[in-house]
């Protein structure tokens, strides 16, 4: 390439030259005077000949280039300067500019490919990703992942987001480039935990601001199941140790009084008391021990027995095992399945006892409902996970105790252990899954099992 532009400055150089050697001639005719005038008359023409050639060459050089600066200043590459056609002195100015376009497109070609490669990357992590620049605050780009994380199709600028979520909006706005924070997001009335990370890059004199948003719920849910699981070993042992011999000692004490008590005159009723108090703290030493082995059990649920299993047969055994329960009191079970192809790999058996223990919760929440109904059904989520949910129409849960439903030892009936939804719980991350509650209360509560 450099060449050819060697060769249209060669071009340019000779025609400098004749017209200086015309110039000269034309000087020389001009200073010997009359005589030499008919010589000059001839020369005049030829240097008005050549200047407005050299005017023409320059004017097609200067549009050649004009037409280059205008391709390469709207990036139109594919545009071919055409050779044959072009004048001779023109020919390595157009090879230049082809060569030069051929080098560009490739570059354009690499980036672009680069930048569809990196958009790829992007949609397919899980990790939600928005840019925005800092100024403005107009939002640049933003992934599939948030979207879907989020629920919001299309973002303008943040300031827009104050309107769907303003706790969210405030984390956003004040989290400074190398921090980062736990916030809460709610999408259709589910709440999740997602940990904001942000960096802070300059391009083209432009501060931007690029904010990753991760869903450490499953990862807040284990740690905090490992720590409860920790804590019941420790309990169980501690109880279990100190009542067994309790228990023991009460019923030793119970045979030795009731055989004492036939060679002992008693008219004060001293030992029917005894043998009431000895009664009273062996059931309670018993029930003691029953309660630490009900909660011991949660630990005990550690492998799978995984099987492929078709949710409408789920649905008719459940179907079959309550319904004498349901008619009996009165309650409706609907059982809704769009797809009747849907399965799900599973423990049979530990599905159906989260199932049913869901069932017969919603059986109690119901039974004050003037047409108490249960509804059971399955669906796909967006990111393709398979959602089972028991829903029902009764009282509600109260939104102070609604966060609190899956710890262990909590319960809001009397006579509840407080064991049923952690153990739902725990069977739900075992097979690497999730369960969620959606409550309004005097609406009704339904529980989501994520797949």
């Amino acid at each position: 390439m450099i060449f050819k532009f060697q060769q249209y400055h060669s071009r340019l150089l000779v025609r400098v030259l004749f017209l200086f050697v015309t110039l000269c001639f034309a000087s020389f005719f001009l200073i010997k005077g009359k005589g030499w005038y008919i010589y000059l008359a001839i020369v005049i023409p030829i240097i008005i000949f050549q200047l407005i050639d050299f005017f023409r060459f320059h004017k097609k050089a200067q549009d050649e280039v004009a037409q280059f600066v205008e391709s390469v200043h709207y990036r139109d590459f594919s545009r071919y300067f055409d050779v044959k056609r072009a004048p001779l002195e023109l020919q390595p100015l157009r090879k230049g500019f082809n060569e030069i376009n051929t080098t560009f497109k490739v570059i354009s070609k690499e980036r672009e490919t680069q930048y569809q490669y990196l958009q790829k990357i992007l949609e397919l992590v899980d990790t939600g990703i928005l840019s925005y620049e800092h100024e403005t605050l107009e939002v640049v780009w933003m992934n599939e992942s948030l979207k879907r994380l989020m629920g919001i199709p299309y973002l303008k600028t943040i300031h827009s987001l104050e309107r769907r979520d303003a706790e969210l909006y405030r984390a956003i706005y004040a989290l400074r480039p190398g921090e980062h924070k736990i916030v809460s997001i709610t999408r259709d009335k589910n709440a999740q935990k997602v940990l904001i990370s942000a960096t802070a890059f300059q391009t083209d004199e432009k501060v931007y601001k690029l904010m990753a948003f991760q869903n450490v719920d499953e990862a807040l849910d284990e740690t905090e199941a490992k720590a409860w699981q920790k804590l019941l070993s420790v309990m169980t042992h501690e109880i279990m140790n100190s009542v067994a011999p309790i228990s023991s000692l009460a019923d030793t004490l119970k045979n030795r009084l009731q055989h004492s008590s036939k060679h002992i005159g008693d008219k004060t009723g001293t030992v029917e008391d005894l043998e009431l108090g000895i009664e009273t703290i062996k059931r309670r030493s018993e029930g003691l021990l029953k309660f630490a082995e009900t909660y011991r059990n949660l630990n005990k649920i550690t492998t799978l027995n995984l099987n492929k299993v078709y949710v409408r047969d789920l649905f008719e055994n459940l179907h079959q095992l309550m319904q004498p329960t349901l008619v009996q009191k009165n309650i409706e079970l609907e059982v809704i399945l769009k797809d009747p192809d849907l399965m799900l790999q599973v423990d049979t058996n530990l599905v159906e006892q989260v199932l049913i223990n869901l069932i017969v919760n919603a059986i109690e929440a119901v039974k004050e409902a003037e047409e108490p109904r249960i509804t059971l059904s399955a669906t796909h989520s967006y990111n393709n996970k398979v959602i089972l949910k028991v829903a029902d129409n009764g009282a509600g849960i109260p939104d102070e105790v609604l966060d609190k439903i899956f710890i262990p030892f909590f319960s809001t009936k009397k006579s509840g252990s407080g064991i049923g939804l952690s153990l739902c719980k725990q069977i739900m991350m075992l097979h690497k899954g999730n369960i969620q509650v959606q409550s309004e209360e005097a609406k009704g509560t339904t529980f989501l099992l994520y797949f």
